[in-house]
């Protein structure tokens, strides 16, 4: 037991010994990579082709995206814009702004729309890679 409590407290020693600091990113310090159907990520923390991942993305005005999975769980708030974020057959979708937050989970068939006429962005956080799985009707 006394070895158990000495290694949590060289752990904690440890990471109280790290030297935190805070992270900044204005805007304009932001590098933007847009995929070749115009959607714009810009990381934040983590890589979204290897694991899990935070990002800003921006959808150009007017994007649906064909009906899709994602292997990950998807949480994202509203900077700009109005999205759709619905089941592939749902008639009328409820539109979410800014502030608002969604959450798809992963192997959930959906379909993805910036409704608005001015692009939308999004904070993202995806539990796991990126990836983009076509439904098939």
């Amino acid at each position: 037991m006394k070895k158990l409590a000495f290694a949590i407290c060289l752990a904690a020693t440890s990471a109280l010994a790290s030297d935190p600091k805070i992270t900044l990113a204005p805007v304009e310090t932001l590098n933007w990579d847009t995929t070749p159907e115009g959607v714009a990520f810009a990381p934040l923390s983590g890589d979204r082709h290897n694991g899990a991942y935070f990002a800003m993305v921006e959808l150009p005005a007017g994007t649906v995206s064909p009906a899709h999975t994602k292997s990950a769980t998807m949480y994202g708030v509203m900077i700009k814009g109005q999205m759709t974020h619905s089941m592939p057959d749902t008639a009328k979708a409820p539109v979410v702004g800014p502030g608002a937050y969604y959450e798809i989970p992963g192997g959930l068939p959906h379909v993805s729309s910036c409704v608005s006429a001015t692009p939308c962005v999004t904070m993202l956080y995806q539990d796991g890679p990126f990836d983009f799985v076509p439904v098939t009707p």
